[in-house]
C-alpha cells in the first residue's frame, strides 16, 4: 500500500511518519527543499515527544521518504493525503488557493484508481470542490480513470500526537461512495479493529462540520472556565474547588476545565475564526464562539494586569521572569500563545525581561532578538521583581523555592496557570498571586 502526503507541517509529518510505523509505504511531499533536506537527515522541524526517532527509524527501514518533487509524490500512489496548513485571507476566510493547486495536481497525474483525502482543517464544502477541480483536470486529458474523495479530519493534540492517532478516542471518515469507504476501512484497518465502534462514517460535509464543532465545544469550555474563575477573584470563591465540583458532574467530566491565562496554538484560534466566517458568509451569526474568541484574547492580557496592579501600574525598569513560551507543555510551538501578548504588553510597559522555555526559546529569539534566555529555569530569575508562569512544563512543578527566593529581587510569584499550593509557597516568603482564588 502506497501513500502519499503532502505537507510536512504538524498534522502531515506526523500522519506519515504513524501510517510508516504502522508498515505502510509513505512518501512526504513538501516544496520547501531545505526542510526535505533536512528531514531525510533526520532533522526534525517540530518538537514532538518519540516522533524523531519515529521518524529515524522508519527512514531507516525504508518505509518513509521526503521529497520535494511532486511527480515523485503522485505516482503509483494508491491514497494522497492533503495535509498542508491552511490560512486566513485577509478577510478572515480560509485560503483554499494551496488546497485546490494539489488538487489541480492530483487530477494531471493519477493514472489509475486513487482516493483524495483531506486532513487539513477546511470550510464545510470544500471535499466538493476539490472534486470538481479533480474531475476538470481528468477530463481534459481525456483519460479513463476513477478517483474517490474522502474527507479525514485530524484530532491530533500536540504533545501527544502519536498516541492520538495510534490509539484516537474516533476516527471521522467522510466519504461519498461505498468504494471510498471500503478504501478508507483497508487503510485503517490496523488501528480500526482495536476501536470499531468508534469508527463514525459520514458524508463529507458533515465530517468538515465534526471538525470545527469538536474544537470549538473545547475552546468554549477552556473560556467559559476562565470567565468563571474571574468571577471567583471578585466574589471570594476557590475556582479549584468550583472546577472540581462541576468536574465530577458525569454530563460535564473534568477535561478542559482548567482555568488559565488563554488558549493559544493553531487548532483553537484558528477554526473558532475560520467557523465564524463560514458562518458569515451563510448570513449565520456566531454570537457565542465570538464571545469565546473575545474572552480568550482579554484572558491572555490576566497575567500583566495582576503584575501592573501589584505596581501601582509602574512597571519601568522592572524585571520580570517568564517560565514558559510554549502555548502548552510538551511543544515547541508558540503559535497564538499568551506568552506573546505578555512579553509585548512587558516590552511596551519598560520591562526588563528573562524567560526559560525548555524547547521553545528558538522560536522566541526569532521573534524578539533582543529577548534573554535563560541557561535554565533559575538562571531566568535572577534579579526578577515578578516570577510569571505561562506554560505548566513538568520540570516547573517542584522547583527549589528557597533558591528562587534567593535570586529574585522581589519574591512575588504570578501563576497563570493555578499548578501551586498557596501555603506551600507563601511559606517560603512570596507573594503569591493565581487565577480564580
Amino acid at each position: 500500500m502506497n501513500i502519499s502526503i503532502v505537507g510536512t507541517g504538524y498534522v502531515g509529518l506526523v500522519t506519515g511518519t504513524c501510517f510508516a510505523e504502522l508498515g505502510v509505504n509513505v512518501t512526504c511531499v513538501d516544496t520547501d527543499n531545505q526542510k526535505i533536506n533536512r528531514l531525510i537527515y533526520g532533522a526534525i522541524p517540530i518538537y514532538e515527544p518519540g516522533l524523531e526517532n519515529m521518524v529515524t527509524r522508519n527512514v531507516n527501514d525504508g518505509r518513509l521518504r521526503f521529497v520535494s518533487d511532486f511527480n515523485k509524490g503522485f505516482d503509483n500512489m494508491d491514497y494522497v493525503f492533503c495535509a498542508i496548513d491552511t490560512m486566513l485571507d485577509a478577510d478572515g476566510s480560509t485560503d483554499l488557493t494551496p488546497v485546490l493547486n494539489i488538487a489541480r495536481l492530483f487530477g494531471q497525474r493519477i493514472d489509475r484508481y486513487s482516493v483524495f483525502v483531506l486532513k487539513s482543517t477546511v470550510p464545510v464544502g470544500t471535499a466538493q470542490k476539490v472534486k470538481e477541480v479533480i474531475a476538470c483536470e481528468i477530463a481534459e486529458r481525456g483519460v479513463d480513470v476513477t478517483f474517490d474523495i474522502a474527507s479525514n479530519p485530524d484530532f491530533l493534540t500536540e504533545g501527544n500526537a502519536i498516541k492520538d492517532f495510534m490509539k484516537p478516542d474516533r476516527v471521522i471518515v467522510g466519504v461519498e461512495t461505498e468504494s471510498a469507504r471500503e478504501a478508507m476501512a483497508r487503510l485503517y484497518r490496523t488501528i480500526l479493529h482495536h476501536i470499531y465502534n468508534h469508527v463514525i462514517y459520514t458524508d463529507t460535509r458533515t465530517a468538515e462540520m465534526i471538525k470545527y464543532a469538536a474544537t470549538s465545544m473545547l475552546a468554549t469550555r477552556v473560556s467559559f472556565m476562565n470567565e468563571i474563575a474571574n468571577l471567583c477573584e471578585i466574589v471570594g470563591a476557590d475556582v479549584n474547588t468550583v472546577r472540581h465540583g462541576v468536574g465530577t458532574d458525569s454530563r460535564i467530566g473534568p477535561k478542559y476545565i482548567f482555568p488559565g491565562c488563554g488558549y493559544g496554538g493553531t487548532l483553537f484560534p484558528q477554526d473558532i475564526k475560520d467557523l465564524i466566517k463560514i458562518a458569515e458568509s451563510n448570513n449565520f451569526n456566531m454570537e457565542v464562539l465570538k464571545a469565546v474568541d473575545s474572552v480568550n484574547n482579554r484572558q491572555k492580557r490576566i497575567l500583566f494586569e495582576k503584575l501592573s496592579s501589584h505596581y501601582g501600574g509602574d512597571l519601568k525598569d522592572k524585571t520580570v521572569a517568564l517560565w514558559g513560551l510554549s502555548f502548552k507543555p510538551e511543544t515547541d510551538d508558540m503559535s497564538e500563545a499568551p506568552s506573546i501578548v505578555t512579553i509585548d504588553l512587558l516590552m511596551e510597559a519598560g520591562c526588563q525581561i528573562r524567560v526559560y522555555d525548555p524547547v521553545a526559546m528558538n522560536a522566541a529569539k526569532q521573534r524578539w532578538a533582543d529577548l534573554y534566555c535563560g541557561i535554565d529555569m533559575y538562571d531566568a530569575v535572577k534579579g526578577a521583581d515578578a516570577l510569571l508562569l505561562l506554560t505548566e512544563w513538568r520540570q516547573f512543578r517542584i522547583p527549589a523555592w528557597d533558591r528562587i527566593h534567593q535570586l529574585m529581587r522581589t519574591p512575588l510569584i504570578i501563576d497563570g496557570r493555578n499548578i501551586y499550593d498557596r501555603t506551600e509557597v507563601e511559606s517560603h516568603g512570596f507573594e503569591y498571586r493565581c487565577i480564580g482564588r
